[in-house]
């Protein structure tokens, strides 16, 4: 049995050597610096949330010299956030999603102590999530392991060394998540190719309402000023029974088919009025960034 804990240590601490190559400390939030990994050469990823400011961001490289970072771009919603250097460092292999159960590490860095690692194990996994700010990841993966200040944005890895994704305890109020490498390849290129991550809104605020035959619908009671929906000619008070043809129950279905048709098509809103159904073209927008 010693032997066998012996062995395990050994490969669990090789795991964290390999790994503790492609992570950096990142120092844009007062106190506490943050985590970050390599994605692609001259590119790491990090949580959004720990940027807390757009310029003078150095990062701590694995050869423990400190270098500037710009800030390519962020995704409140995923939380992600891409900084640019010139150094290439170590991209890890990255992987799909586990399973509830598999052994996880994060793999951080800090100015201070160098490499640091938490381990725990993946103790949830479901399909696509949308998460409080609005973004979606492709996948809900729960970490049961300590989340150190430091562990914001540190790489986490399997017990083969492989990127599951990035760490970040800002978006579920229950436990720490990983932000799956799905996610993070998504938004990454788009930042990269953007500056920022676009989503398509229709400017209502709805509240799932039963009508008298038991259908279902959203009842509009608010209109972004200038929104889409506003522009179309959507009233305060009617009600949303469809978009092109799919039936909506809960805000989350309008969520999905507006995002999924991309900004600048159109897209046919069944409502209610008066009692009377009608069909209202809308051009979905761009969801105004928060601040």
């Amino acid at each position: 049995m010693a032997n066998e804990l012996a062995k395990l240590s050994k490969e669990l601490a090789g795991v964290v050597e390999q790994a503790g190559r492609t992570a950096v400390a990142v120092h844009a939030r007062p106190r506490f610096s943050s985590s970050g990994a390599f994605w692609k050469p001259g590119v790491i990823v990090t949580a959004e949330h720990a940027i807390r400011s757009d310029d003078e961001i150095t990062v701590t490289l694995p050869d423990g010299k400190n270098a500037p970072a710009a800030l390519a771009g962020s995704d409140p919603g995923t939380d992600i956030a891409v900084l640019k250097v010139e150094a290439q460092g170590t991209v890890l292999p990255a992987v799909g999603a586990p399973v509830p159960g598999n052994l996880a590490l994060t793999i951080g860095r800090s100015a201070d102590s160098g490499v640091n690692a938490t381990l725990g194990a993946i103790s949830a996994v479901s399909g696509e999530w949308r998460t409080w700010r609005g973004g979606r990841l492709d996948h809900y993966l729960r970490l049961d392991l300590t989340m150190y200040p430091q562990s914001t944005g540190a790489v986490v890895v399997d017990v083969d060394g492989n990127a599951i994704g990035i760490a970040t305890p800002a978006l579920s109020r229950i436990a720490g998540v990983a932000i799956p490498t799905a996610t993070l390849n998504r938004v990454v290129d788009e930042i990269l190719a953007r500056g920022q991550v676009s989503r398509g809104y229709l400017g209502v605020g709805l509240q799932p309402v039963e009508l008298p035959d038991h259908q279902k619908g959203l009842i509009i009671l608010s209109l972004g000023e200038n929104g889409p929906a506003a522009k179309a000619g959507v009233l305060i008070g009617d009600i949303l029974v469809s978009l092109d043809g799919s039936a909506v129950a809960e805000p989350q279905d309008v969520q999905n088919l507006v995002e999924s048709r991309g900004i600048g098509q159109k897209i046919q809103a069944g409502v209610i009025r008066g009692g009377a159904a009608r069909s209202i073209e809308v051009v979905v927008g761009e969801r105004p960034r928060r601040d």
